[in-house]
């Protein structure tokens, strides 16, 4: 049997069934198996590993996934695909797909059902574009039990995670997932590998789980306000930007100033210059202010 990753059979099976995509569900499906084969690479696949994919499609990516990992379960939202991967998935036992929107799933309860206690797991998936960073949120918030995460989104984004302080694509993105996780972009992905052809390129980016956060904060939620307030109109400053936005705290300028100094930040610093640990002190800093 040929992959299902080939233009000619990918093809083939759209027109069996009379397939038409979705724009409002992000469909493109790859048909290069080569790249296939290295994203599963970058998962670095044991022969116990379990394997959580999103949104297999028409099953390119799941296939390969079947021939490396114990076990493999698969979230697809679209009914329309269920038919199509019972049949091309029918080759392996080792697969099962739920029919559920990842985003409202119990995948914790998923997990314990269809996986062993302390299975070593890997996420790995092609993620539809406009939901990725609610898809990667939930993932990392819901604190499974799993090693890492390899996925394709759009290289802007991917950009924007694995990206340094100092840089323009460095904001509230990249440090909440570098708060959880170690993050790369390990491969960049050409827009004329899917069906139908997306108007970007796209990028794999692989996020290894932290054993605990980057930083101890003394309170996450403020954490991250402070660091979405910090961003939000990048062009201003710290002082402005934490005075106008940061609602949980009072609106006083003197007052944010003046902690600011306190653990040796300028207040005239922008957002996009301060490393994980500042932000921590930050937060940390203003929390207790508040508190008293």
């Amino acid at each position: 049997m040929k992959d299902i990753a080939t233009p000619n059979r990918t093809k083939n099976i759209l027109e069996k069934y009379g397939f038409s995509f979705k724009k409002s569900l992000g469909q493109n499906f790859l048909i290069d198996t080569n790249i296939l084969n290295r994203i599963v690479d970058f998962a670095d696949m044991q022969e116990g590993t379990g394997a959580i994919e999103i949104g297999p499609g028409i099953g390119a990516l799941t296939e390969q996934l079947a021939k490396r990992a114990k076990k493999v379960v698969a979230f697809e939202i679209d009914q329309r695909l269920l038919p199509i991967l019972n049949e091309t998935l029918a080759p392996y036992e080792n697969v099962r797909i739920v029919h559920k929107d990842v985003l409202k799933a119990d995948i914790q309860g998923i997990i314990h059902e269809e996986f062993e206690e302390k299975q070593d797991l890997m996420v790995v998936a092609n993620l539809p574009y406009y939901v990725t960073t609610p898809i990667l949120f939930k993932l990392l918030e819901d604190r499974l039990p799993i090693r890492g995460i390899v996925v394709m989104l759009q290289k802007e984004v991917a950009d924007r995670i694995a990206a340094k302080p100092g840089t323009k694509d460095y904001g509230s993105l990249s440090i909440a997932i570098q708060y959880y996780t170690e993050a790369e972009t390990v491969m960049v992905v050409p827009r004329t590998v899917f069906v139908p052809q997306p108007n970007v390129d796209s990028a794999v980016i692989r996020l290894t789980k932290r054993m605990k956060p980057i930083v101890e904060v003394k309170d996450e939620d403020f954490f991250f306000e402070v660091v979405r307030s910090s961003f939000a109109q990048r062009r201003k400053t710290l002082i402005n930007n934490l005075t106008n936005n940061l609602n949980s705290f009072p609106k006083d300028k003197a007052l944010i100033e003046q902690v600011l100094l306190s653990v040796g930040i300028d207040a005239k610093r922008r957002g996009e210059t301060l490393t994980i640990q500042e932000f921590a002190k930050l937060s940390d800093a203003l929390f207790e202010k508040k508190q008293a």
